[in-house]
């Protein structure tokens, strides 16, 4: 494995990735139909990625891009602010993060794989 797609995660935390990516949410199973397999423009991304002391929803390395689903528990205060330190400390590793509402998953898929399409491009320009 390349360590740099991990920057430096732990084992307990690949661990973890696991037990996330055999219990997936609903909206990241069908996010994951459009986009596993380089379906999506043929970048390759991975579920329940490590990185860091984190787990990306969805990650492609080539694009330095992570993808993040988050449901109503991500309008907490508190849960914001810890979002929000995360983003800052992965965008310190030039990895750009992208968040959708689970509900954006189900209601708009097409503008969803739009959005990410757009960020994908931006990397590889």
């Amino acid at each position: 494995m390349a360590t740099d797609m991990f920057y430096g995660a732990t084992a307990e935390l690949f661990l973890r990735a696991r037990f996330l990516r055999e219990n997936q949410t609903l909206a990241e199973i069908t996010l994951w139909k459009y986009i596993s397999n380089k379906q999506l423009d043929g970048f390759r991304f991975k579920a329940q990625h490590p990185v860091h002391r984190f787990i990306a929803d969805f990650y492609c390395h080539s694009a330095k891009l992570i993808i993040e689903l988050d449901g109503s528990v991500h309008d907490e205060p508190e849960q914001r602010d810890y979002d929000g330190n995360r983003t800052y400390i992965l965008e310190e590793f030039g990895i750009r993060v992208i968040r959708f509402r689970n509900q954006e998953i189900f209601s708009d898929i097409t503008g969803v794989l739009s959005t990410i399409r757009h960020y994908l491009n931006r990397a590889n320009q």
